[in-house]
């Protein structure tokens, strides 16, 4: 039995919970919490976001844990292959999850339109159309359209729209606007020409053209946008836009937000771009209304 999404002692570093996302272990790692706290959200395969409830699963959890062991593959600190193997007779692995933590059995946030991207201190509204991630390849991935479809040229299935949060990382610089325009061209390259594994599911990115850049208010503080139009071998298109704000938690890291929509009568409407970074809000405040998110428009 794979256990369900939730926080879990990390084999990795036991005095932290890690959180399970149900198939894989997540790049999230926090301090435990006393039992009765909130649920942070529950992640595909390599998102972020989505809360998950446990009730009478955390009994068959435990249970299961008891009885079987879960494995995990890889070393050196990160796992690999498709996910955990249950066996009723090895004893458990340091790589896999024990018994759940005090709060994974915690009741889930009270807001369900709402997903929450703890290790940058922000949630996101959820508009219409739009879901928390399920079996999504992409890393980081907070939130996508409902449903996919046969992708126009290499590879398997596609989605109409992905949105990606992340730390910045490998860059000491602190510019907004300098990250989120040395991040556009990977955005781009990322989502419309070549994929994680090789595969080219809108036959190539054949060109790009600016559409709109400029500062925008992000959660009450001052971030920078980017956003592209392209063009791409076969299919209609899409748009691309890196998002750069300081987090308002922890050390104020950069806090890189991709949006991913295709173009085309099926792709979400563009303005779903400007209402998903107007929802953004801080976790330390949640009340408030988030970002003003007023100044977003073109600015070239």
């Amino acid at each position: 039995m794979t256990p369900p999404p939730g926080w879990y002692r990390d084999p990795h570093a036991p005095h932290l919970e890690r959180w399970w996302d149900g198939t894989a272990w997540t790049g999230h790692r926090r301090a435990p919490e006393v039992p009765g706290g909130p649920v942070p959200p529950a992640r595909d395969g390599s998102g972020r976001a989505g809360a998950v409830a446990l009730t009478t699963a955390g009994a068959v959890l435990v249970a299961a844990i008891v009885t079987g062991a879960v494995v995990l593959g890889g070393d050196g600190g990160e796992e690999t292959g498709s996910g955990p193997a249950a066996t009723a007779s090895a004893p458990a692995s340091d790589s896999g999850p024990p018994s759940p933590s005090a709060s994974a059995s915690s009741a889930p946030s009270a807001d369900p339109a709402r997903v929450e991207d703890p290790l940058n201190g922000v949630t996101f509204a959820l508009p219409d159309g739009w879901v928390r991630p399920e079996h999504v390849a992409e890393e980081d991935v907070v939130m996508t359209t409902d449903g996919t479809y046969d992708c126009p040229g290499d590879g398997t299935v596609c989605r109409h729209g992905l949105v990606i949060s992340r730390t910045v990382t490998g860059s000491e610089e602190k510019s907004p606007e300098l990250l989120a325009k040395e991040d556009i061209p990977d955005a781009a390259d990322q989502a419309f020409d070549t994929d994680t594994v090789g595969n080219r599911p809108y036959g190539g990115l054949t060109s790009h053209e600016v559409v709109g850049s400029g500062p925008v208010a992000v959660a009450g503080r001052a971030g920078y946008y980017v956003r592209w139009r392209v063009t791409t071998a076969e299919g209609p298109g899409g748009y691309v836009q890196s998002l750069v704000f300081p987090s308002s938690v922890g050390t104020e890291s950069p806090v890189l937000v991709r949006y991913v929509f295709d173009a085309g009568r099926d792709g979400p409407p563009l303005t779903d771009m400007d209402r998903i970074t107007k929802g953004i809000r801080s976790v330390t405040d949640a009340d408030s209304g988030g970002g003003v998110g007023s100044s977003i428009g073109p600015a070239d």
